[in-house]
């Protein structure tokens, strides 16, 4: 196997590990996991994005690279009053709808005639709260914020897929030589796996386990079949939701939530530089898998040093990892102009935070801009 294949694999995997593990830590704390349960955690997704990009890759012969939804932890860490048994319940949920959205074709149509921009903005309202607490952040701490930031700013100019590795790898290096974090005791590896009994309950099932289902939908698997096109491969779209869904539904009793087709990293594995033959270039997603078998077997190492940073640094460190997302669910949000106002609407009620009847607020966002648009839609067919 070339070179090239393990080097892209690599890059890929490290800038989709490193740029947003701190949120699924936050996801894991959000749900009161244990450390051992967190660490399952951590293993479980990366096996399923493994076990996802290795199968779909051979099967299909085209490039599959999967990854974990972003702002599904996002959504998951703004998350309260469940515990990691309803949130299990809630990753099955999520698991078992995207699965069945590749299996049931009007189920995936009803997904698509969701207004995008209302869409956009339900993500939009997830992301926003924790990148406002970037600057609070920075107030905090500035000696070790300020270089992050600074070198995320250089570095996003040539090359904005690394920008959150540099930033986490200069405040890992501002914390510990400075003495603001000491290197803990490493615990062992590999982790092993607990299993959660799910709890379900309608709350987080429809609070949390619906709006999972949605942004990774729309914010993940969509851009991630977009990016394939856009390289000149055709994605595998219902298997691909068919095994995400179905691997996410049974890793999630590892406690892990759901993965889904990458987009950003995806498109580092499909250059001409992976591989001159595009016929032999879904052989990177056997080399992404082995990076990130690896990965899911070391991550109690990871988690306990990144536990060890100040809080402060950790705040910053998701809030930049967040700002692309958030960047993309804004345009989105506002592009349609008959969309603008649900779309605020859905932004303001989402990102307020505030739970109804145990249901979590990125719902009644999504509601609320829905209802909104379906009455401005049938105000114009009334004047016309």
């Amino acid at each position: 196997m070339r070179p090239s294949l393990f080097s892209a694999a690599l890059v890929a995997a490290l800038v989709g590990y490193g740029s947003t593990i701190a949120l699924v830590l936050a996801a894991a704390a959000a749900l009161g996991a244990t450390p051992d349960q967190t660490a399952s955690w951590v293993m479980g997704v990366c096996f399923a994005k493994a076990a996802g990009s290795a199968l779909l890759s051979t099967w299909h012969r085209v490039p599959v690279v999967l990854a974990w939804s972003t702002p599904g932890a996002a959504l998951i860490a703004a998350s309260s009053g469940y515990g990691m048994a309803e949130g299990v319940a809630a990753f099955i949920l999520a698991g078992l709808l995207i699965a069945a959205t590749g299996l049931i074709r009007p189920l995936g149509g009803l997904v698509a005639r969701i207004p995008d921009g209302i869409a956009a903005a339900m993500l939009a309202g997830v992301l926003l709260p924790f990148v406002l607490k970037g600057a609070g952040a920075l107030a905090a701490a500035p000696l070790l914020v300020a270089p992050m930031v600074a070198l995320f700013a250089l570095v996003r100019l040539s090359n904005p897929a690394l920008a959150v590795l540099a930033a986490l790898a200069a405040g890992l290096a501002t914390a510990f030589s400075t003495g603001a974090a000491l290197l803990p005791a490493l615990p062992p590896v590999p982790p092993v796996p607990v299993l959660v009994a799910p709890a379900f309950d309608w709350a987080a099932l429809i609070g949390l386990g619906l709006p999972l289902y949605l942004v990774t939908m729309a914010s993940q698997n969509l851009p991630g079949f977009a990016t394939m096109r856009a390289a000149g491969f055709e994605p595998p779209v219902a298997p691909a939701l068919t095994v995400t869904g179905l691997i996410s539904a049974a890793t999630a009793l590892m406690g892990a939530h759901t993965v889904n087709m990458a987009a950003i990293t995806a498109a580092i594995c499909m250059g001409d530089d992976v591989h001159p033959d595009r016929s032999q270039r879904w052989k990177v997603g056997l080399a992404y898998a082995a990076v990130w078998v690896v990965l899911g077997l070391t991550g109690p190492v990871v988690i306990a040093i990144l536990n060890a940073l100040p809080p402060a640094l950790m705040t910053a460190l998701v809030a930049l990892a967040l700002l692309g997302p958030l960047t993309g669910a804004l345009t989105g949000a506002f592009a349609t102009p008959d969309q603008r106002f649900p779309a605020t609407l859905t932004l303001a009620v989402t990102g307020a935070g505030v739970a109804f009847a145990g249901i979590g607020a990125a719902f009644w966002g999504l509601l609320a801009g829905l209802a909104i648009w379906a009455l401005e839609r049938l105000a114009r067919k009334g004047v016309s």
